[in-house]
């Protein structure tokens, strides 16, 4: 705590450096206060200069260690040798901010760290059995030892793992998953620390604790990722050691080999690095600007840079490729005899390829079958209208907590004010959401829900809720020609029976995001090969990559997995490497990959942390040309070198020729400067192919 509390004080002090700093260049540039030596510049100079030129020559005396800090303290110190006062100041600045981001960059991902720790709990309830009394005491949750047994009240956090020894439950594994539906847990079966207990209180025998336990696993993953992720060297660093070097030679030889201080004083003056300090910074700059206009926002200046080299990106299923939360793809009315078969919801394609384009609201009679066989009668004493099965549905679920009922309640009330504004009619009985009356309801944990609507018995939820609780059989011939598809492309299937009869199945699934097809077809066309990453099963992540055109996948991968899989591309085949994850659970594949791309919106904060790049409002279509301006801005980089050296050469040999005085050099070198400068700008502007 006290770390992150100097961390923001040293955070804001920097801010208000770089303001005061910012204001001095303004009022320098229009001449403000400036009187013969007096130039504000200087105080820009103090305030961002001073720190580089201290931290490139205690790198350079400790370690030997050349890089782009000692370029820029060479011009800075060249700067203000010939009077560029201004300049020297402007360098000062923009390297300053370029530092602060840095550290900012820093910071955040300590902060996902630390969010990720506080998801454990601090606290577990013990039970124990003596003299046949029941005891039960709040303990710290790290004095949590295996074999213990500890109960999980609803809406608890599961605090270590274990196996589940009585009860039963629904929880909520999102955090190691990714996945939205709550997974059903009955006695054997194990939890995870981390994962939230949704429903039924049970009681789990501890497995395991302290640093073996998934959730501390998970942060284990994230803290080493970020100390291993590859340290990718910046260009200008690159080039530093030599430029130095060559630069220093050239005044030296210089001087011995013509014996005049000014010529050698002008050989530096020319091969002042300014517009290569300049050449990285701005095109990032520029860059950054043209992304945040397609909701991109950059994290990490050098992420761009990393960006530029990937071979491979990898994309989460749910939530990436996904909306990530369950919505209902169908509702099939069931007719014994198969010829009679009609979709509810006639728009649906027949083609299962299309199955999860979530159907439009019909406003079409449909389910006539049900009104004439049971009379629900409303609060005036008519027949259910023409949406009778999913009202009946709707009604029953909207006394449940489960993620699937609110999506049934959710498009039982958007197929309601489709219809309405749809509607011709004035009549006010059919517009607005109404629900039937509900009795006696009751969830059966993994199983479904039940009650009476309207006086009638519904059960709705999986076969085993049918078999145990009516005398309702499963026509598995229907079930074969109707829904076998949709289950094996891992949809969830909710029988509906009322008094015994079975009356239809619900379909609900993650649909796919309108633009992954095309957003996958243009990453190919940039010539990378997309990988699924999922912890989906494999049935529904092969159909899922069909859908948009992926032939590489992983499936029911944990985070360990998908870190190996990562660990494959960049230690292995020694490829770069993008992930694109919005979950907990993809925190630390986010910080491993050498770019680490979240869903800014639908994703968790501690995967926004982890990343280098968050995709504001979760628009996957911007990622094309997130990859296409990353080469653009290498490209204008390389340029924006190549401008500054060839000036930088043809000057330094006019410059020993004794051609060029220090006037004129320094003419010379901010030529070069303002050239980098216009050309990066052309960034702000560009556009790639793929967007519309």
């Amino acid at each position: 705590m006290e770390d992150e509390i100097s961390f923001i004080y040293e955070e804001k002090k920097s801010v208000i450096l770089l303001i005061v700093s910012a204001i001095a260049l303004i009022l320098s540039f229009f001449k403000v206060f400036t009187i013969g030596p007096i130039d504000l510049s200087w105080i820009a100079i103090l305030l961002c200069g001073l720190p580089i030129i201290k931290d490139a020559i205690v790198g350079l005396v400790t370690e030997f260690d050349i890089k782009a800090d000692l370029l820029v303290s060479i011009a800075l110190i060249a700067s203000i040798i010939i009077g560029e006062i201004f300049a020297a100041g402007e360098i000062a600045f923009i390297m300053a901010i370029g530092g602060l981001l840095e550290e900012f960059t820093v910071a955040r991902s300590r902060a996902g760290i630390e969010k990720l720790v506080h998801l454990t709990p601090r606290t577990a309830r013990r039970v124990s059995n003596k003299n046949g009394v029941t005891n039960e005491e709040i303990i710290d949750a790290k004095k949590v030892e295996i074999g213990d047994l500890i109960q999980v009240l609803p809406g608890e956090t599961v605090p270590v793992d274990g196996e589940l020894i009585n009860g039963e439950t629904s929880i909520d594994q999102s955090i190691m998953t990714g996945e939205p539906v709550p997974i059903d847990k009955i006695k054997g079966d194990e939890v995870f620390s981390g994962t939230v207990n949704q429903f039924g209180s049970f009681v789990m025998k501890a497995t395991k604790i302290g640093k073996d336990s998934s959730l501390q696993r998970m942060i284990d993953l994230v803290e080493s990722a970020d100390a291993d992720k590859s340290k990718i060297v910046r260009l200008t660093d690159k080039w530093a050691t030599w430029i130095v070097v060559i630069a220093l030679s050239a005044a030296i030889s210089t001087y011995f080999l013509t014996g005049e201080i000014i010529r050698s004083v002008t050989v530096l003056v020319v091969f002042c690095p300014c517009a290569l300090v300049l050449a990285t910074p701005t095109a990032i700059v520029a860059a950054i600007g043209n992304l945040t206009r397609y909701g991109v926002l950059i994290k990490e200046g050098d992420a761009l840079e990393r960006l530029s080299k990937i071979k491979n990106i990898l994309f989460d299923k749910t939530g990436t490729l996904t909306y990530g939360k369950p919505e209902v793809l169908d509702l099939i009315e069931y007719k014994s005899n198969e010829s009679l078969d009609y979709n509810i919801n006639d728009s649906i394609d027949d083609d299962i390829n299309n199955q999860y384009e979530l159907s439009e609201p019909s406003n079409e009679p449909s389910n006539q079958d049900v009104d004439n066989k049971f009379k629900f009668n409303d609060s005036n004493n008519q027949n259910m209208d023409n949406n009778s099965l999913i009202k009946i549905l709707a009604s029953l679920e909207n006394k449940s907590e489960h993620p699937l009922g609110k999506a049934i309640v959710n498009y039982y009330k958007n197929l309601n004010n489709y219809n309405s504004y749809n509607n011709d009619s004035k009549d006010s009985g059919n517009n607005g959401t109404t629900f039937l009356n509900v009795d006696n309801f009751e969830m059966i944990i993994g199983k479904g829900v039940k009650g009476l609507v309207n006086d009638e018995e519904v059960l709705a939820g999986n076969e085993e809720l049918l078999i145990s609780k009516s005398d309702v059989e499963i026509d598995q011939l229907w079930v074969k020609n109707n829904l076998l598809s949709f289950i094996d492309n891992g949809a969830t299937i909710i029988y509906i029976a009322i008094n015994n009869n079975l009356r239809g199945a619900l379909i609900l699934g993650d649909s796919l995001r309108e633009d992954a097809k095309e957003t996958i077809n243009h990453i190919k066309e940039l010539d990378l090969n997309p990988v699924l990453l999922t912890g989906d099963t494999e049935k529904p992540a092969k159909h899922m990559a069909d859908q948009v055109g992926i032939d590489q996948l992983y499936y029911d991968s944990l985070p360990e997995t998908k870190m190996k899989v990562i660990d494959g591309y960049q230690d292995i085949k020694n490829e770069f490497v993008a992930m694109v994850g919005d979950g907990v659970n993809d925190a630390p594949s986010l910080k491993k990959a050498h770019v680490g791309i979240a869903m800014g919106g639908i994703g968790s904060d501690i995967a926004v942390d982890a990343a280098d790049i968050a995709l504001v409002g979760d628009d996957i279509k911007s990622i094309p040309h997130l990859l296409g301006i990353s080469k653009k801005v290498m490209q204008t980089i390389n340029i924006n070198i190549i401008i500054s050296l060839s000036l930088n050469f043809v000057a330094i040999i006019l410059a020993m020729l004794g051609i060029l005085d220090p006037i004129t050099g320094a003419l010379v070198h901010n030529v070069g400067s303002v050239l980098v400068v216009i050309y990066s700008s052309l960034l702000l502007k560009w556009k790639s192919s793929g967007i519309s």
